[in-house]
């Protein structure tokens, strides 16, 4: 049904596109609804002209009209005879041409003059047709219905047309709107009411059409009640009511207006809501898609077939039964265009009648159709295999437990599942062009097809005779002739038959509706002989169709000569095209054809439209500049002509319930292309349009520039450019609305239920494919791969691995690390977000925080998982301590590295060039491994190659003691230069060779052994300029940055200095260590500095500032024993040197020239090789005999990481500064290469180095504390995960608490000594010796501290002043201070006693009677006077401390305590959690008894209970059963107790110790084995009121900053030496020099609820007594 809009009604349209394209509708949904809306006003209209008449009627007409004194001359002019028809008719002729526009007629329409010309025209031709045709009617001369086609508004007609043969189904999806205005003939005088009703002038009164008026009632009242009765057909009716003054005005319009447009839009979503709902169940399934596609093509095809003909009853013979055994598949085969795919669309078609009419009603066949290459899966054979032998298992009820992972097990399945057919299920497959297989598992080879058929199969392929040589190879399988079937060119007097035909059976489609009739067509004789010429020269099928279609509008007086009709396809289809532009213009037939052809899947008509309307090319051909408004858009009426003309050539598919405009035929396209793509400017203008259409650049309202002269295609980039050098009004008033769609990767019906969503599968299979064509990798980074909704979705949707496939793609396109990092890890967490794919943000977050500061462009997709992450998964990681999982790429050289002999990294990461002693130089992509040059050195042994800085000539030293210079790019040798040595050199017959040799950028500098010259060669002619004559044996030769000096190392640590450009010796320096010698030297040019470094690792430093005069700075004495050294190292910045020694590592501070660090190896082992990292804050070392890469950080000396190469031991390593990579080489001959920059990242993670026992968080501030069973507590900031204070102990910490501000911070420790430190200072301010503490606790105005001891008396002591308050006699166990700071409540035997803190007497008790124990017992937050408790005998008791009296009692299931490992309260005391070491969590209702148990996803090991109760976290240990991936043995959950549902999960790749809560925020810390800590934070999206902005909080630094992130030092504190007060077992004693003022002791009976008047001035400072504490148990 068209979009039908009457009484001018049409205002309401342009509000309602933009609301649902807006909210996610668009696309097949949206276009169809718009066409399935009708609104009917009060206005019927007048008569249509008709476009043909048949000649008897229209003569009929035309003496009537003669009858009736009517001046027929109009008539006769505009209509014309036209003999083509059957019968003869005459056709209005077009108006551009009567009225001799000179204009194309699309701007005809726009000029005033001839609208106004042909207004006057047309009313005059409506008069007489309606006088004549009335006139006839009344004498009987012509019937009602004849008549009606004349006289019928096109209100009727459409209405009549879309309404009167539909079925229910389609008129349940259509919305009728009829408007009525009531009291509307008392304002008919007014001017404007002739635009809402049908008037006349009689009397010279203007007056209502009552004839008009009673069609219309007719119509409205009679005809849509009609088909409401039956049919679902929603109809509105609404009255509008006139103003009694000023009739029907602007404010009535308007508020009908809005009313009508909230009606509508809410009916528009109840529909597509109610169609989306339908395709719910098949959104996710492949195989009712690819079948769904194939069908939706074969019922086009089909309806494409004109004649039956011999090959089709060929096949019709094939397909019935045969009482043969066995059976062979049938081949058609024929060139192209000779209508196979029509043929085999006909077979598919007939082939379940042709079998029920042979073998009955009860036969069921089952037709298996695939149009191959026609879809992106039907190119590939194991795709393709697939999906029939799933569709056969569906068909037939078999059960297939899982597809064969093997090409050659889905071939047996094939056939097996083939048995299952028989005689009344016969099972028919058709494969057409299988020739457009692609060649991967050898399909082409046809080994595949079944032969051999059961007697109930039959299987029917097609192909082209010459292609891949598929039909040589099907005749070599299948002998019998019989069996193959030819499409040949069909003789010329039966094209001739078969055209007539066609032309005596116009579809209706072809012909203009309106005629009242179809028209039947025919060639005339004189026609017909070019027709007969044509068809001499070709007879395919296709050919026979292009003529049918250019015949089909022949009229009778039409000049039809030899060039009318082309001799080819090829030019018929090019002619096709040429008066597409001719009559729609040539600029919107190159964009559309070019738009669809290019489209990977083709585009529906809705997105033709968009992109039409977003390409200024188009709109400046077809809109006039003075008519520009916004929205700016191409009418859709192009569209409809386009595809009108276009019909059996441009064809509908279905995709993914989407249909798409597609080609009939490949010949189609590649003629399309050849025509409209040609130009690589346009085509990639075109290509990026669509990447910016499909990631929805334009829409919301964001307006585009459109230039009309300039033809501006206008991307998103050039825009931004134009505005700058734009006017900003000029700007504005040539930019528009486009009104383009959103596109989101998917469309959610709730946005409370993520999980139900429709994928946006237009933009999932569109997008990349244009982003890569038009180049735009920033955003195929940014706007698809980095895209956490498209990642998700692609996972959600079981795409896993296309989204590799995906990554790796524009991986190849970009060379961005970030991508092949995302690809490794995504595959490392493969099986673990399949099977929980909300899991997703949290797991990226994890693995991708760590090295985030290294691979910066990973901040986008973790601020993708802040914003979208948690609609899935409650659970954000905010510091991440995993440590990174890294496997390097891997090249095998040889067999043992000893045949290698140097590996060079180059400016192309991954590109390496290797030498062999064999005189093999080999260019290697180690990541494909694949050979990219090779030189041969003539069998000369290689010592060494070197490449200059700018990679252009690559040099070889042989031992022929020459240098070959070969061009690096195109591996030809340009020259071979001899090495001379000094006159002693080689003495006594012992052979030299070539020691060493250097580059700068244009010289080469050698020298032979024992040798005291350096030989200078000029690299750019490749001939020897001089040598350089030093004192000494020449160790090593560098030049400087820039190329002007040479630096000469020598024995007797002698360094000689030339001028490279005239060889002059300028001068030379000798080290006071002179009895080695110079092993390196090292230019600082930024401090125009030069370093000679020995054989034993002694420097001296020499400011060269004056070059012929160089003045010692330092030297350094760095002998030792066993000292060789091994590798030297400038850093980057020039600010360190590392110096590595086989038994030792040494960096040197550059700037005050001092040793930095020093880090010694174990006995026994040696270092191989260290390099410094970019920053230089790490060291990556090898060592002997080990296969592993070490990480130490330089500030720590702590060891972050050990990665192992599995291919052998390290023997080198070669650093590359061009990318901070790392080569390795192993004993196996094999090279790997390391990103240092994700090596690295792994020293961003702080540990202690032993497991985290208990932690404690300070009421507020961004610090945390933890022990870890050591002589330290460590001071964490919370923000940034980094370690920034270590308070040491004389002994190990066992218990810590802290004020509630966190200033104050008190510890004991083993050896019986209590700490109090300053957290900001890191001053140990007091100590306390003598009594082993057991537990700690303060209270909670932060004034008292409380020391448990197990043996003596525990006590009550003022932090201010160190005094004793009281003595608690009786020893208590996990005590608790109540709010109030009144009590201390604790456990000891079998009793529950609360303590006095101001006398340290009982004051109250429980005790359990029977002999029963008290097993475990928790403070009500919220009623801190009440203590819940678990006795052994499972029964949980509510005790009132101030009553002294028991509230509750509360029985368990017998046994249940066996196994108590926690139990958490509820802040209300309603619930209770109790943890038993199994999978469930049991919440216990405290006031109803009853308990309810919830299965979580493993062994509980620990669990927390949130402030409020509304959350619980667990660590839970996964069930050992499961099919893991990776080494994540445990997974923190979140579950919301409200409804029990786990709200986020994310695993643990280390194993925990300690977790535990903030108070503040739901924030959660992890303590794992290896002292290292990890943050998250709890988002749940129901709860408005706990979500946290994380994008803006400090602990999203590490994302938002650019910079690398600044460590702060790490400050460690040493402990008091001599205590300040010792207890005894009564008293206390202060030593002399105590901060503690001894006067103050005579105050001990203060109450500890009382504010104290006095305290040290250096302790109460710290203290806030409005704060609140919290402290984690462990």
């Amino acid at each position: 049904m068209g979009l039908i809009t009457y009484s001018n009604d049409t205002a309401v349209l342009q509000l309602f596109h933009r609301r649902l394209t807006d909210h996610g509708y668009h696309g097949n949904a949206l276009i169809e609804c718009q066409r399935r809306v009708a609104l009917v006003g009060e206005k019927y209209g007048s008569i249509r002209i008709p476009g043909e008449v048949e000649s008897s009627e229209f003569e009929m007409i035309l003496d009537a009209a003669v009858e009736a004194t009517l001046d027929t001359r109009i008539l006769e002019e505009w209509y014309c005879r036209d003999e083509n028809a059957v019968p003869p008719a005459y056709y209005l002729k077009p108006k551009s041409e009567m009225l001799k526009n000179e204009l194309n007629a699309m701007d005809s329409t726009n000029d005033s003059q001839n609208d106004k010309t042909w207004q006057n025209i047309s009313e005059e031709i409506k008069k007489i047709f309606k006088t004549a045709v009335s006139s006839l009617q009344k004498k009987g001369t012509m019937n009602n219905n004849q008549a009606k086609r004349f006289l019928c508004s096109a209100l009727e007609d459409e209405l009549d047309f879309a309404l009167g043969k539909q079925t229910p189904a389609f008129l349940k999806k259509c919305v009728c709107y009829i408007r009525k205005i009531a009291n509307f003939d008392r304002h008919a005088k007014l001017p404007e009411m002739g635009r809402y009703m049908d008037t006349i002038v009689e009397n010279d009164k203007v007056v209502r059409n009552q004839e008009a008026h009673e069609r219309l009632i007719k119509l409205r009242d009679e005809f849509i009640p009609t088909v409401v009765a039956s049919s679902n057909l929603r109809v509105y009716t609404s009255v509008t009511h006139c103003d009694m003054k000023l009739g029907y005005s602007q404010e009535v319009e308007n508020h009908y207006v809005e009313g009508l447009c909230k009606q509508f839009y809410e009916d528009m979503v109840d529909i597509i809501q109610a169609t989306v709902q339908q395709n719910f169940d098949t959104e996710t399934d492949p195989l009712y898609d690819e079948v769904l596609q194939h069908l939706s093509l074969c019922k086009t095809y089909a309806s494409f077939y004109e004649h039956r003909c011999e090959a089709l009853d060929m096949i019709y013979k094939y397909i019935l039964p045969n009482k043969a055994g066995r059976m062979n598949p049938l081949i058609v085969y024929g060139g192209p265009c000779t209508g196979k795919t029509l043929l085999l669309a006909e077979v598919a078609k007939q082939a379940y009648a042709w079998l029920q009419k042979e073998m009955g009603p009860d036969t069921d066949p089952v037709v298996i159709v695939r149009f191959l290459g026609s879809t992106e899966v039907g190119a590939e054979l194991r795709s393709l295999l697939q999906s029939i032998c799933e569709q056969i298992a569906i068909n037939y009820r078999c059960l297939v437990h899982s597809n064969p992972h093997k090409i050659h097990d889905l071939k047996e399945l094939l056939v097996n599942l083939m048995n299952e057919s028989s005689y009344h299920r016969p099972l028919i497959i058709i494969l057409d062009a299988v020739e457009q297989l692609s060649d991967s598992d050898e399909a082409r080879k046809l080994w595949w097809l079944p032969i051999h058929l059961p007697r109930s199969v039959r299987i029917v392929v097609s192909t082209l005779p010459n292609k891949h040589g598929i039909l040589q190879k099907m005749r070599c399988l299948i002998h019998d002739e019989d069996n193959y079937v030819e499409l040949t060119q069909r003789d010329r007097k039966m094209c001739s038959q078969i055209l007539k035909h066609q032309l005596l059976k116009v579809k209706p489609n072809l012909c203009k509706r309106g005629t009242g009739k179809v028209q039947k067509r025919k060639v005339t004789s004189g026609q017909q002989i070019y027709v007969n010429e044509a068809l001499a020269k070709c007879t395919l099928p296709m050919f026979v169709n292009l003529i049918f279609r250019e015949v089909m509008h022949w009229r009778s007086h039409k000049d039809v000569d030899d060039s009318s009709l082309c001799v080819t396809v090829h030019e018929s289809i090019e002619k096709l095209f040429w008066s597409l532009e001719n009559k729609l213009g040539s600029r919107f037939v190159l964009r559309a054809l070019g738009y669809i052809s290019m489209a990977k899947t083709g585009l529906s008509e809705m997105e033709l439209e968009d992109i039409l309307s977003l390409d200024n090319s188009v709109l400046s051909e077809i809109i006039v500049s003075t008519n520009l408004q916004n929205p700016l858009r191409i009418s859709y009426i192009l569209i409809a002509k386009l595809k009108e003309d276009l019909n059996g050539y441009l064809v509908e598919r279905q995709v993914r319930n989407v249909t798409l405009l597609v080609w009939a035929n490949r010949h189609l396209q590649l003629i399309a292309q050849k025509l409209y793509l040609s130009n690589e400017e346009d085509v990639h203008q075109m290509h990026s349009l669509l990447a910016e259409y499909f990631l929805g650049v334009w829409s919301g309202g964001r307006r585009k520039i459109f230039n009309c002269e300039s033809n501006n295609f206008g991307s998103l980039d050039k825009n931004q450019m134009n505005l700058k050098h734009c006017e900003k009004p000029s700007v504005e008033q040539s930019s528009f609305d486009r009104q383009t769609p959103e596109q989101p990767w998917v469309f959610q019906c709730n946005s409370l239920e993520p999980d139900i969503f429709f994928v946006n599968h237009r933009k999932m299979t569109e997008l990349l494919h244009h982003l890569t064509r038009s180049g735009r990798t920033e955003d195929l980074m940014f706007g698809v791969i980095m895209n956490f909704s498209w990642l998700y979705t692609m996972i959600k949707i079981g795409q896993f691995d296309k989204a590799l496939s995906d990554i790796d793609l524009a991986y190849n396109y970009s060379q961005e690390k970030e991508l092949k990092f995302l690809a490794s890890t995504l595959r490392s967490i493969r099986l673990k977000v399949m099977k929980n794919p909300s899991s997703l943000s949290a797991e990226l977050q994890q693995r991708l925080l760590p090295v985030v500061t290294s691979l910066p462009k990973l901040r986008h997709l973790l601020l993708e998982c802040d914003k979208d992450g948690p609609k899935y998964c409650s659970i954000v990681p905010l510091h991440s301590s995993m440590d990174v999982t890294y496997s390097p790429e891997r090249l095998p050289l040889c067999s043992s590295y000893m045949q290698i002999v140097e590996v060079l990294p180059t400016f192309s990461p991954g590109i390496v060039i290797a030498a062999l002693e064999n005189g093999s130089i080999s260019t290697w992509d180690v990541e494909t491994r694949q050979l990219l040059r090779q030189i041969d050195t003539a069998h000369a042994v290689v010592l060494g190659i070197k490449l200059t800085s700018d990679e252009k000539y690559l040099v070889v030293a042989t031992t022929k003691n020459t240098l070959l210079v070969y061009d690096n790019h195109k591996s030809c040798l340009l020259s071979e230069v001899e090495i001379k040595g000094s006159k002693h050199c080689g003495a006594g017959g012992a052979v030299t060779f070539i020691n060493g040799f250097t580059l700068s950028s244009n010289h080469a500098l050698a020298w032979l052994e024992a040798s005291k010259d350096v030989n200078v060669i000029d690299l750019l002619f490749g001939w020897p300029l001089y040598q350089f004559h030093c004192w000494y044996e020449v160790t090593c030769v560098q030049c400087s940055p820039d190329g002007v000096y040479a630096f000469c190392g020598q024995y007797l640590n002698t360094t000689t200095i030339f001028n490279l450009g005239s060889g002059e010796k300028l001068s030379t320096v000798t080290s006071e260590f002179s009895g080695g010698f110079v092993k390196s030297i090292l230019i600082l040019d930024t401090l125009q500095e030069m370093v000679m470094i020995d054989n034993e690792g002694n420097l001296s430093v020499w400011n060269t500032e004056e070059v012929t005069n160089p003045r010692i700075i330092e030297d350094f004495d760095c002998s030792g024993e066993d000292n060789e050294v091994v590798s030297i190292e400038l850093s980057e910045d020039q600010s360190a040197i590392l110096i590595c020694k086989a038994k030792s590592i040494e960096v040197l501070d550059t700037g005050l020239w001092k040793m930095a660090e020093k880090f010694k190896a174990k006995r026994n082992e040696r270092f191989v090789s260290a390099v410094l990292s970019k920053t230089a804050e790490c060291i990556v070392a090898s060592m002997e005999n080990s296969s592993s890469i070490f990480v130490w950080r330089r500030d720590s000396g702590q060891c972050m990481a050990s990665l192992e190469d599995i291919s052998g031991y390290i023997v080198k390593l070669v650093k590359s500064n061009h990318h901070n990579l790392l080569l390795s080489l192993t004993t196996s001959g094999v090279v790997s290469i390391w990103d240092v920059d994700i090596i690295t990242a792994m020293s961003n993670i702080d540990k202690t180095g032993k497991p985290i026992q208990s932690l404690l968080l300070p009421g507020r501030g961004e610090l945390m504390y933890t022990l870890d069973g050591s002589e330290a507590v460590h001071k964490w900031n919370f923000s940034t995960g980094f370690i920034e204070t270590v308070f040491k102990h004389e002994g190990i910490v066992e218990n810590c608490v802290l004020t509630s501000s966190g200033d104050l911070m008190v510890t004991s420790d083993d050896k019986c000594s209590q700490y109090v430190w300053h957290t900001a200072t890191g001053e140990n301010i007091f100590r306390i010796n003598g009594q082993k503490i057991s537990q700690l606790l303060i209270t909670h105005n932060d004034q008292f501290v409380v020391s448990l001891c197990e043996q003596n008396a525990s006590r009550v002591w003022r932090l201010a002043t160190g005094h004793k308050v009281c003595n608690i006699l009786v020893a208590l166990q996990n005590a608790f201070i109540t709010t109030a700071n009144t009590f201390l409540v604790g456990m000891t035997k079998n009793k529950l006693l609360a303590v006095s803190l101001w006398s340290g007497s009982v004051t109250k008790k429980f005790c359990c009677d029977d002999g029963t124990s008290i097993v475990n017992f928790k403070l009500i937050p919220d009623c801190p006077d009440y203590v819940v408790f678990i006795t052994s005998t499972e029964t949980v008791y509510i005790w009132s401390v101030a009553e002294e009296s028991i509230c509750r009692r509360v029985q368990l299931p017998t046994n249940f305590l066996k196994t108590l490992e926690d139990f958490q309260i509820s802040p209300n005391g309603k619930l209770g959690i109790v943890s038993r070491g199994d999978e469930n969590i049991n919440v216990l209702d405290l006031h109803s008894g009853k308990l309810r148990i919830v299965h979580a996803s493993g062994v509980i090991w620990r669990q927390r209970l949130s402030r409020d109760g509304r959350y619980l976290v667990y660590i839970c240990f996964q069930n050992g059963d499961d099919d893991d991936d990776s080494v994540a043995a445990s997974s923190l959950i979140v579950m919301r107790l409200a409804d029990g549902k786990s709200i986020g999960s994310c695993s643990l790749y280390k194993t925990p110790t300690f977790l535990g809560l903030s108070q503040r925020h739901l924030n959660i810390i992890v303590g794992f084995e290896d002292g290292s800590l990890g943050t998250y934070t709890v988002v749940d999206r129901v709860d408005a009121a706990l979500k946290i902005n994380i994008a803006t909080s400090n602990s999203r630094q590490i994302v938002n900053n650019a910079s690398q992130k600044v460590r702060p030092k790490c400050g460690t504190f040493p402990f008091k030496t001599l205590a300040d007060c010792v207890w005894r077992e009564s008293t206390e004693v202060f030593s002399r020099d105590s901060p503690i003022n001894v006067s103050d002791s005579g105050e001990a009976d203060t109450t500890p609820t009382k504010k104290q008047n006095y305290c040290s001035d250096r302790v109460s400072s710290a203290i806030d007594c409005k704060s609140q504490g919290f402290l984690s148990e462990n």
